[in-house]
């Protein structure tokens, strides 16, 4: 997969997730936290979700490109950041368009269930979330992060990672905010898991 179209489909998705799901779930229902669903994610109080590259909800289906207004528009939601939740927000917002390449989205989404079967085998009796605000998938457990990601800004490919609220010090650690595997060193659930758990074992060692 080209990396530029990896980050292009993330970055839409990010600000579909932001600005058409959490955004106006916040409004409506008090809450941004949001799910993975069959072929993506979605609301966890509404009906919208992301499947594939196409926005589905009570009306249809809609592609996922074009302006961001005109998305919300076609799902009946008025499109926005949950205010004053957040400072970290999409890099992209209502007055842009998007283009999410359907390769590029079954990729990111795969990675994403992928992580979700990793964090339930970690933790059955937590539920993951997927944030809007970093648009990372995690759960927390004894004062340290779990989660994964499609990439961000620092980190362009999809990662998985494990964040200690406290910092570490140990070979498992490679990052600033503790350890990093990407994608490819993690080609299945089970591989996602391996990594959660050493990572659990090297946080309270």
């Amino acid at each position: 997969m080209d990396e530029q179209v990896l980050i292009a489909t993330r970055r839409a998705l990010h600000a579909v997730a932001e600005q058409v799901l959490a955004g106006p779930q916040y409004r409506a229902a008090g809450t941004i936290r949001l799910r993975i669903t069959p072929g993506g994610f979605g609301q966890v109080r509404g009906p919208l979700r992301i499947e594939g590259a196409e926005l589905v909800g009570d009306g249809g289906r809609v592609p996922l490109r074009g302006g961001i207004a005109a998305l919300a528009a076609a799902a009946g939601v008025e499109p926005g950041p949950p205010e004053g939740v957040y400072s970290d927000h999409a890099e992209l917002g209502p007055a842009d368009v998007i283009e999410v390449d359907p390769a590029a989205a079954a990729e990111l989404a795969g990675w994403l269930a992928r992580g979700e079967q990793a964090l339930r085998a970690l933790a059955p009796d937590v539920e993951p979330v997927l944030w809007p605000e970093h648009f990372d998938l995690g759960i927390q457990l004894d004062e340290v992060n779990y989660g994964i990601s499609p990439g961000d800004a620092g980190h362009p490919r999809p990662y998985a990672y494990v964040g200690p609220w406290t910092p570490r010090e140990g070979p498992f650690w490679n990052a600033p905010f503790g350890a990093l595997r990407t994608a490819d060193e993690l080609p299945d659930v089970a591989a996602v898991t391996a990594f959660f758990r050493e990572g659990r074992a090297a946080a309270a060692g």
